[in-house]
């Protein structure tokens, strides 16, 4: 999963939950009719009365990952069912973002596009003026059902400078994943704090096996699922220091807690408990690696299990616990992250962009992501009964606990979370320390602010 948003466009609670992982296949690109909707799935998705008939061409960009195309292959059929005289066009597939960067560069984007995946940076994007201003229509927007879409979120649109320009529909945690069944059968105890987390691996070490990996080609993994949860923990879990660093608040990068941050994991670096062939790895060996218990703990999203599904053995049962640095009897704190939906500025069927929004924030088609993707949606509801997996299950009531912490969404700039990502990195072989680490991203803040 080359995933989420980590290069520019080459322009300058039931809190529910899962972003897209990587894809492994899929069309990279398809024009052809979406397949027909059943009667009665047809039926219900017609528009209400008095709704603009819709028509001409209409082109959506969606990126495929872990959790495939199933879901957008029903949803487009459905909404092309209520919509017959539109001429959908799917441009998808797991290298999308990078075939149709040209035509955004050239001013010729789709009408609809899914924020999620390589290549796509939805601060970036909003930062080169691609997208539409979402704020005055979402005010108001209902979804097909005639509820208020803003009131279904479990998670609010991201602020842009009071401004909104992309809805999240897909609502994950990062975290730390490990096996429950080894744990059972080896004694092992689920750690609750950084303490417990030191103390465990040694035992994970001492018989045998790595206490943790990660994916060092792609370092995001280790920010999103330790690092930023630590400062966070070390700024007394206030989050908005991680909002403030967002938006190239030089004051707020020197904020002790950062650094305090950084130690954690100097100090899962200094006691080995770091696999030292996370360095040179991706996503997938890395996830490959934990599932064969050469790595007892993996950073990672949610996509992981789905993502690594024919790969995973029988008796496997994932574990996630939302943090592992918080110090003892602190809260967890659980880093969301959020795959958008957004309607490019240059879009030229806007009126079908927008009534494609209303069509996929129903509670129906919400519904069918869970079924059909493993994983809930932003959309507010009730999981317990649904067919979602039972690790995102646990994932919900981390979320809807008093004692977690829950980071809204952050987004950083390209060259700032590349800069963060080289300097994780850097960190966990030793070839800087914490004070180097700050002081190399804080120069890539600075040129950011002139």
């Amino acid at each position: 999963m080359n995933m989420k948003k980590w290069s520019t466009m080459g322009l300058a609670a039931s809190m529910v939950l899962v972003a897209a992982g990587c894809g492994k296949s899929a069309p990279a690109e398809t024009t052809k009719p979406a397949a027909s909707a059943s009667p009665t799935t047809a039926a219900s998705a017609a528009p209400t009365a008095g709704a603009k008939k819709l028509s001409g061409d209409f082109e959506l960009q969606y990126f495929v990952g872990g959790y495939g195309d199933k879901w957008w292959k029903k949803v487009i059929a459905d909404f092309q069912a209520a919509n017959p005289d539109l001429k959908i066009k799917e441009s998808a597939g797991p290298k999308i973002n990078e075939q149709m960067k040209p035509r955004w560069i050239a001013g010729n984007p789709p009408d609809f596009v899914y924020i999620d995946g390589p290549e796509l940076f939805d601060r970036q994007l909003v930062t080169d003026g691609q997208l539409e201003d979402l704020t005055d229509w979402l005010k108001d927007a209902k979804n097909v059902d005639g509820e208020k879409i803003l009131d279904l979120l479990a998670q609010k649109p991201q602020d842009f400078g009071g401004k909104m320009y992309n809805i999240p529909f897909v609502l994950s945690s990062w975290g730390t994943f490990y096996d429950k069944a080894l744990f059972k059968e080896k004694g092992w105890a689920e750690p609750k704090d950084f303490e417990e987390f030191l103390a465990v691996s040694e035992k994970i070490k001492a018989a045998g096996i790595n206490p943790l990996i990660h994916a060092g080609k792609y370092p995001y993994y280790l920010n999103g699922g330790v690092l930023y949860p630590s400062i966070v923990s070390a700024n007394n879990n206030d989050f908005k220091l991680l909002q403030d660093m967002s938006t190239n608040n030089l004051e707020a990068w020197k904020n002790p807690a950062i650094i305090k941050g950084l130690n954690k994991i100097v100090q899962l670096r200094d006691k080995g408990y770091i696999d030292k062939a996370s360095v040179q790895i991706n996503h997938t060996d890395s996830q490959s690696l934990f599932l064969q218990h050469k790595d007892a703990f993996i950073p990672n999203g949610l996509w992981l299990p789905n993502e690594m599904a024919k790969d995973v053995p029988a008796a496997f049962d994932f574990g996630f616990i939302p943090s592992i640095t918080q110090d003892k009897g602190g809260k967890f704190v659980a880093n969301t992250s959020t795959s958008t939906f957004a309607i490019p500025k240059k879009a030229k069927n806007k009126d079908a962009a927008k009534a494609f929004m209303q069509f996929v924030f129903s509670k129906t088609q919400a519904s069918a992501w869970a079924e059909l993707s493993g994983a809930p949606s932003n959309v507010k509801g009730d999981i317990s009964s649904t067919k979602a997996p039972n690790f995102v299950k646990d994932v919900a009531k981390f979320l809807a606990s008093p004692d977690t912490v829950v980071i809204p969404t952050v987004s950083f700039t390209a060259d700032v979370d590349k800069a963060m990502q080289d300097a994780t990195l850097a960190l966990t072989i030793g070839t800087i320390t914490p004070e180097e680490w700050v002081k190399r991203v804080t120069d890539v803040v600075a040129k950011q602010k002139k």
